[in-house]
């Protein structure tokens, strides 16, 4: 009778533990270790808080990304139209006192400024979707964010031009918010595509990017799945442009619109690994510390750095740093 209790406890204990509760149990480590860096750094001091907030920020737009073009296989050259979109979105929310709410870290205003870019990308993307292919379609995207800048700076009063939205600065107290809702938008993000990638919708994707014709034919619905996949990305960097819009307090097209944002949810993608979860992740934080680290320690030679550690990988590991696992298996 005295060994009962224990036998009970025991058959409660696994005996073996597989990979994926190996996997959930890192996941949950590192997730709590982010969230209990405020703990132990002043977050309005370091610059180590900045690079994670910067880091979380990159997540969110690469995944963005990596829907579209790692999944879906569209390469979209509008991103940082998305990205300015939702930044403008909270501005004039804030600015002209639509909701009635605080609108500082509004959760309202941010899901708005996530809406915004999806009514453009459904807009824009059934045409372009159902006709163009391939570079045409990354044509006609960059077309987009054309269109999209000069509208931000010929909206006379309405969006002020060249000189943009000035947020009231008096909202700011501390950094410690941004890191925190920096944190939970990366989480949500690589939620997102964590789901999508287990589910059919998925599947559909991958079929699409990898022949079109063939998934078609098994009656995968082409168009709606790309529409899908380019609207659900714009929300996300729509939404990354709010909370960089609240950071800045000062949006205008060359903060919010500039090719950088362009260019970062790609270089991410490659540099990690296009089409996989991982990959935007490592390519976020890579990216980060060039930017971050890079302008302190490097100075003006950073840039030229960055573009050789870029040229570097995309030729000697096309499939990023997350495919270097299957290299070395592949050896093995």
């Amino acid at each position: 009778m005295a060994k009962y209790p224990f036998n009970i406890l025991k058959s409660l204990i696994p005996t073996k533990i597989t990979q994926n509760q190996i996997n959930i149990y890192i996941i949950i480590a590192v997730i709590i270790g982010f969230a209990t860096v405020p703990f132990f750094i002043d977050v309005d001091t370091s610059y180590f808080a900045y690079y994670l907030f910067l880091t979380f920020l990159f997540i969110v737009i690469a995944q963005g990304w990596n829907i579209v073009a790692g999944y879906a296989g569209q390469i979209s050259l509008c991103q940082n139209s998305f990205f300015g979109l939702g930044a403008y979105t909270t501005g004039l929310i804030w600015l002209y006192d639509v909701t009635k709410t605080g609108y500082y870290f509004d959760p309202v205003v941010m899901l708005l400024s996530g809406l915004v870019p999806v009514i453009l990308a459904i807009i824009v993307g059934i045409p372009l979707l159902s006709r163009l292919r391939g570079d045409y379609f990354a044509l006609g995207t960059l077309g987009v964010q054309f269109t999209v800048t000069v509208l931000m700076l010929k909206g006379g009063a309405f969006t002020r031009g060249a000189d943009g939205l000035h947020l009231p600065s008096v909202a700011f107290e501390s950094m410690l918010p941004y890191y925190w809702v920096g944190l939970l938008l990366a989480l949500f993000a690589v939620a997102v595509v964590y789901f999508i990638n287990r589910s059919n919708i998925g599947l559909a994707l991958k079929a699409i990017r990898e022949d079109e014709t063939s998934a078609a034919s098994r009656g995968v619905h082409v168009l709606q799945y790309k529409v899908f996949a380019f609207a659900v990305g714009a929300s996300l960097t729509g939404i990354a442009g709010s909370l960089y819009g609240i950071y800045l307090f000062h949006i205008n097209p060359d903060s919010v619109m500039n090719l950088n944002w362009l260019f970062y949810p790609i270089l991410m993608c490659v540099l990690g690994g296009n089409g996989t979860i991982m990959g935007p992740i490592i390519g976020a934080f890579a990216l980060a510390a060039l930017l971050s680290y890079g302008d302190v320690y490097l100075l003006e030679t950073h840039p030229i750095l960055s573009g050789l550690i870029i040229i570097l990988v995309m030729k000697f590991m096309p499939t990023g740093i997350i495919g270097l696992k299957d290299k070395i298996l592949s050896r093995r």
